[in-house]
């Protein structure tokens, strides 16, 4: 009898890990296929609302075209930036920015999204040279934060030690975030990317990005790349 007991606890263990394996693999897989089913179904719906009928895929050709919203949303997200990458394009923005500005509700909105796609979707962070980790808010608690240049003037003649231009992110809005001024031995550099470590930050900690090993800073040539960042800023117009 003992045995038969035994053996059910262990059939119905294995019977739960099994089902708990399952949903782990299925969960995010039915997820993603219900978010991008949804996705293209509203985009075909928004197409088809701002086509007129005799131009309707289903007109056309007789039966529907599922996914040619979001195909036509790509070409005009293309377009939309061809066109705002030219000195028009770029006055049309800046005058649309200024005109949202005066809508108060409105302007809250845009403006938190605004930032938000700068920080997460804009590739030149040219103020983001190296992502490093450093013992913030005190020792023994650590924080992943960015390096924005090295401490020049006035702040670094009156300290003694090295210091380098620090930026602590705040989750999940990275936007928002604390500056502050690190001696260079104390910062640790990561070999994670900016992307991976905005990702990281956005999250909460939940997406994780691959070990890489990380070295602690011995010069300030190191932590910023100095040579690279006055060539990039050389090859700016």
């Amino acid at each position: 009898m003992s045995r038969l007991s035994a053996f059910n606890r262990l059939f119905r263990h294995r019977l739960k890990h099994y089902f708990l394996t399952g949903l782990l693999v299925v969960v995010p897989v039915a997820m993603t296929l219900l978010v991008i089913r949804w996705l293209v179904g509203f985009l075909d719906s928004m197409l088809k609302s701002v086509l007129p009928e005799f131009l309707r895929p289903e007109v056309l050709y007789g039966l529907p075209v599922p996914g040619i919203g979001l195909v036509a949303t790509l070409l005009l997200i293309l377009l939309v930036g061809v066109l705002a990458a030219n000195i028009f394009g770029r006055s049309l923005v800046s005058f649309s920015e200024r005109l949202v500005d005066r809508i108060p509700l409105v302007k809250g909105i845009y403006t938190l999204f605004k930032q938000v796609s700068d920080t997460v979707l804009k590739r030149d962070r040219g103020a983001f040279r190296k992502v490093v980790l450093i013992e913030y808010p005190r020792r023994d608690i650590w924080a992943v934060a960015f390096v924005t240049g090295v401490t020049e003037g006035e702040v670094q003649q009156v300290t003694a030690r090295k210091l380098v231009n620090v930026f602590v992110p705040t989750t999940p809005n990275p936007t928002s975030g604390f500056y502050i001024l690190v001696p260079e031995e104390d910062l640790i550099v990561l070999k994670m990317t900016v992307e991976e470590a905005f990702k990281l930050i956005i999250s909460g900690g939940m997406v994780t990005p691959p070990m890489r090993p990380a070295k602690r800073s011995a010069n300030p040539a190191d932590v910023l790349e100095y040579e690279q960042v006055k060539q990039d800023h050389a090859d700016e117009p």
